[in-house]
């Protein structure tokens, strides 16, 4: 990915901050979720993610099988905007941010989309970066 593309995807996501949070939401309209959130800022289609998810008990292989046809893995330690976050919010619940250089974007349960400065507050397990090619 590109600096120009991660930055187009930051600008997506920080266009939709204050989007109320709708478990498996895609939309600014109906409300949005961590995953909503991240095909939004990546430009893919609503229909592209996987739908039937609860907020907990969704296992890191399925996030990464899910994130795999449009992102690949990198290491942790080469985070840039527009790279995709998997945290580890608490047992049993991952959690998925776009990084926004400063910071993070991520779809809050209790507040909606919004942009966090510093640090994440949970760990940091996996991170993606969107595919230029072989899509």
């Amino acid at each position: 990915m590109s600096a120009v593309a991660g930055a187009v995807a930051v600008d997506r996501a920080r266009a939709l901050v204050g989007t109320r949070f709708r478990l498996q939401g895609r939309s600014r309209e109906q409300g949005i979720d961590c995953l909503g959130l991240v095909l939004a800022a990546h430009g893919l289609p609503a229909g592209s993610g996987r739908r039937d998810y609860a907020l907990r008990g969704v296992t890191r292989g399925e996030i990464e099988a899910g994130l795999v046809p449009w992102f690949r893995r990198i290491a942790r330690t080469r985070v840039v905007p527009g790279d995709v976050l998997v945290l580890w919010a608490g047992p049993g619940v991952l959690h998925l941010g776009v990084a926004s250089g400063d910071g993070m974007i991520h779809a809050d349960v209790r507040h909606g989309v919004v942009e966090r400065p510093g640090a994440t507050p949970w760990p940091v397990v996996a991170v993606f970066r969107r595919r230029t090619r072989g899509i």
